[in-house]
């Protein structure tokens, strides 16, 4: 199943889902014909159905916008990169 029916379906459809964000209902509509959910939305539809961030965009660093990266795996590479 598409990431995006997956969501609307676990919401109780588009205008739920829109409900849900406080956004227009046409909103959500747009995102499935863009084949795209914007990033700045997922934290909150991934509370209200449980469909993950990384599910939705696998495209953005969710360790990162989560705050779980590991600094010290930047470390050595800084150390590298001041080496050279």
């Amino acid at each position: 199943m598409d990431v995006i029916n997956e969501v609307f379906n676990k919401s109780g459809g588009a205008s739920a889902l829109a409900r849900t964000l406080g956004i227009a209902a046409s909103t959500p509509i747009m995102w499935r014909s863009r084949g795209r959910i914007p990033a700045e939305y997922c934290p909150a539809i991934e509370a209200a159905t449980g469909v993950r961030c990384e599910d939705m965009r696998p495209d953005v660093n969710w360790a990162v916008v989560r705050g779980a990266a590991q600094p010290e795996l930047a470390a050595p590479a800084q150390k590298e990169a001041s080496d050279a």
